[in-house]
C-alpha cells in the first residue's frame, strides 16, 4: 500500500496533508509513504523531518504519485485548466483521493476523476456525528481561523483590546461582536475574551446561546428564530421576515461595537449578507470587520476577496484561506483528521485497503466510487442539470 502526498500548488496554500507524527503512524499501518520534496516548506516542516519519520522523499509530483493507492491532498488536484503541473493526470487509475475538495461548489472536478475511475472522499462531507469528531477537518481548520481572526482584528484596530488602568488614565476595553457561533465563532469569542474584550455574539440557532454565554459573552437574540439548525448541525437559510428582524438587530449591535468578526456560512451556498454598506457607514470610525466567510462571497457586502479595504472609516479584512496562515498547526491537525479517517479502511493483518461501505462515516464522505458519483447532494445536482 502506498500513500502519496504532493506539494500543494494552489495560490496561497501553505499547508501540507501530512506531519512527521502522522507519517510514522501511516507506516505503522503498513503504508509506504511518499512525499514530494518541499511539500512541508510552507508549514515549516523540512524534508528531513519527513524522512526521519519514515517517508520516502520524491523528486517531483510524478515520482510521488507513481503507483500510489491513496492520495492525500489539502486542496483538489491541479489540472491543465489551472496551469502548471497536471497532478490529476499523474494519479493512478482506480486510486483513492482524499482531501478538502469543495465538492458542492467545484462540481466540475468530478468529470476528470470519473475518467480515471477514482474513488473520492471529500473531507467536507464527513458527517457531523460524535464518532467522526476526530475526522472533522472543517472544525479543526475553522477553530484556527476563529483564533486568527481575532489576532487580525487586533492588528488593524488602532486601540487596545483589554481595559487598562494606568497612571495616565483608564483605557476602555474593546467591544467585540461575533456573527455566527459555530466552531470558528466560538473560538473567536474565547480568544477575544482572553484578550480582554467585551464580547457579544449572534447566531440564528437559539440552541447555541448556552455555549456563547458559557464562554463569557452575551447573546444577541432575535425574535422568531425557531428551529434554524439542519440535521447536520449547520445553520440553515431563514425566511424573509426573520431576515428583516435579524438585520435590524445586527445594525443596532454594530453601532455599539468596535470589532465585528463574521463567520456565517451555508454549505454549498453563497455566504449570507449580514452587513450592508449602510451598516458599515453607521459604525464607529476606526472600527474593524474581519470577514471569515469571504470564500463564499463574504458576510459583508463591502468585503473584497483576500484584501483589506477601508470604507467610511471602517477597516474590512477579507483574508482568504485563514487557516493556511497558521500552516504548521493547521497541517498537523488536518493530517491527524486524515489519519483518523483513513485508518478504518485498512486491514492491517492483510496489509490491504478494505473499505466498509456500510460505515456511515465512510459512505457519508464518499463523493465518487470507482468513477461514479454516489453522494446524494452531488447526484441530485447532476440530475438537476
Amino acid at each position: 500500500m502506498k500513500v502519496a502526498i504532493v506539494r500543494e500548488r494552489r495560490a496561497g496554500e501553505t499547508r501540507v496533508a501530512a506531519s512527521p507524527d502522522v507519517v510514522k503512524k501511516l507506516a505503522g499501518l503498513g503504508f509506504e509513504v511518499a512525499i514530494e520534496a518541499g511539500a512541508g516548506e510552507g508549514a515549516g516542516v523540512p524534508d528531513q523531518a519527513f524522512a526521519d519519520a519514515g517517508a520516502q522523499i520524491a523528486a517531483d509530483a510524478a515520482q510521488t504519485l507513481n503507483g500510489a493507492n491513496v492520495v492525500l491532498k489539502v486542496q483538489r488536484p491541479m489540472t491543465p485548466a489551472d496551469g502548471g503541473v497536471d497532478e490529476l493526470s499523474m494519479i493512478p487509475s482506480s486510486a483513492i483521493l482524499i482531501g478538502l475538495l469543495n465538492p458542492l461548489v467545484e462540481t466540475g472536478q468530478f468529470a476528470g476523476y470519473g475518467e480515471r475511475h477514482l474513488t473520492v472522499f471529500a473531507m467536507e462531507l464527513v458527517p457531523r456525528i460524535s464518532r467522526a469528531q476526530s475526522m472533522d477537518a472543517l472544525s479543526s481548520q475553522a477553530n484556527l481561523a476563529g483564533y486568527k481572526a481575532v489576532l487580525d482584528a487586533g492588528i488593524y484596530y488602532k486601540r487596545v483590546m483589554p481595559m487598562m488602568m494606568t497612571a495616565a488614565g483608564t483605557v476602555a476595553p474593546a467591544k467585540v461582536l461575533i456573527l455566527g457561533a459555530g466552531v470558528a465563532g466560538l473560538q473567536a469569542i474565547a480568544t477575544a475574551r482572553r484578550l480582554g474584550g467585551v464580547v457579544s455574539a449572534f447566531d440564528v440557532r437559539p440552541a447555541v446561546k448556552e455555549q456563547v454565554e458559557s464562554l463569557g459573552a452575551s447573546f444577541v437574540e432575535v425574535e422568531g428564530a425557531g428551529d434554524a439548525e439542519t440535521s447536520g448541525g449547520y445553520a440553515k437559510e431563514m425566511g424573509e421576515d426573520y431576515k428583516r428582524r435579524q438585520a435590524e438587530a445586527i445594525h443596532e449591535a454594530l453601532k455599539k461595537n468596535d470589532i465585528c468578526i463574521t463567520t456565517a456560512q451555508i454549505p454549498g451556498k453563497p455566504s449570507p449578507k449580514l452587513i450592508t454598506a449602510q451598516m458599515v457607514a453607521d459604525m464607529r470610525p476606526g472600527s474593524v470587520i474581519v470577514d471569515l466567510a469571504v470564500e463564499g462571497g463574504g458576510n459583508c457586502e463591502l468585503t473584497e476577496y483576500d484584501q483589506v479595504v477601508q470604507a467610511d472609516g471602517v477597516t474590512i479584512v477579507g483574508f482568504a484561506n485563514v487557516a493556511a496562515r497558521l500552516a504548521a498547526d493547521a497541517s498537523a491537525l488536518y493530517a491527524r483528521n486524515l489519519l483518523n479517517f483513513l485508518s478504518p479502511m485498512v486491514d492491517t493483518e492483510q496489509g490491504a485497503i478494505a473499505i466498509d461501505w456500510e460505515d456511515e462515516v465512510i459512505a457519508g464522505a464518499c463523493a465518487m466510487r470507482d468513477g461514479e458519483l454516489v453522494h446524494p447532494s452531488l447526484t441530485a445536482a447532476q440530475g438537476g442539470e
